[in-house]
């Protein structure tokens, strides 16, 4: 993984020396292939604005924010992928090796991170018995609210990823208008400017973040790991179910983060993983209470 932490290095310095802004850039970042055959894009550490001044109040005031440079999956993960790490199943409702896996409660999808770091001979982010998680871990995790939507625009400020008419969605996400009421493999639409696919539609997916509909008011400006404590967990980015305006990149909701044995009925949630990028140690600390 040395040449990796070079790789990553170079293009962190890099975003520094042009401050940090990944609007124009002009090729996607690297893709990765991890142990576990699971690819992933390297996404370069900058600045953005969060939030939208046309989107709900939840997603206002619109703040400038840094994030860290980190790793994401160029797709959602897959019911294949879920099966070889855990093996009591993944229970989606729209069955196929290739579709994302759904009917997934937070818990679960915290479970899975940890599993994958497992196999990977990295440091599992989760302590299971709280959900606490460590980002000083190398292991992997599920994205912050920032991460997830920094990721998703991919340098753009418009309210998606590729400008702001929804009648381009159908080129990029299946969503109401066009998915036929089920999920679909994953990567079959146009990815984001980033090679990053389904981030509109498909699953929505969840975040590491507790859910604060106020939390952008004191939200830091600097790698924001969410609200301390509450009772339920961020979603983003829409899903096959959605409508248009449920797919925006701005847009959030919160839901119940649900049990890891329990029944769990949304057919429309779902995960992708992130990771701290290798060689560079991360300056969040760990969320104290969670």
């Amino acid at each position: 993984m040395r040449w990796l932490s070079v790789l990553i290095g170079v293009l962190f310095l890099a975003g520094c020396q042009k401050g940090a802004s990944p609007t124009g850039q002009s090729e996607a970042p690297p893709v990765i292939k991890t142990k576990t055959g699971v690819e992933m894009v390297v996404v370069p550490a900058g600045w953005f604005v969060m939030g939208s001044p046309r989107g709900g109040p939840d997603e206002q005031p619109p703040h400038k924010v840094w994030v860290d440079s980190f790793l994401i999956d160029k797709y959602e993960i897959t019911q294949e992928q879920y099966d070889r790490l855990v093996p009591a199943g993944h229970g989606s409702h729209f069955k196929g090796p290739t579709r994302p896996v759904e009917q997934m409660s937070w818990v679960r999808a915290v479970f899975y991170c940890n599993a994958r770091s497992r196999a990977e001979g990295l440091e599992p982010c989760y302590d299971e018995e709280t959900g606490e998680c460590n980002f000083q871990a190398n292991g992997y995790r599920l994205p912050t609210e920032a991460e997830w939507e920094y990721a998703c625009r991919a340098g753009s400020d418009a309210e998606y990823a590729f400008g702001d008419d929804p009648r381009q969605l159908d080129e990029y996400a299946w969503h109401a208008g066009n998915s036929g009421k089920t999920t679909h493999p994953v990567g079959q639409k146009r990815p984001n400017a980033w090679g990053i696919h389904d981030m509109h539609g498909n699953v929505t997916e969840w975040c590491n973040d507790v859910y604060d509909e106020n939390y952008y008011k004191v939200s830091p400006d600097r790698n924001p790991t969410g609200p301390a404590k509450g009772t339920k967990y961020v979603l983003r980015g829409g899903a096959y179910n959605s409508t248009a305006k449920a797919c925006r990149s701005s847009y959030r909701v919160g839901e119940s983060p649900g049990t890891y044995d329990g029944c769990f009925g949304g057919d429309h949630l779902g995960a992708r993983c992130v990771r701290r990028a290798p060689g560079f140690p991360s300056s969040r600390a760990a969320n104290p209470g969670r």
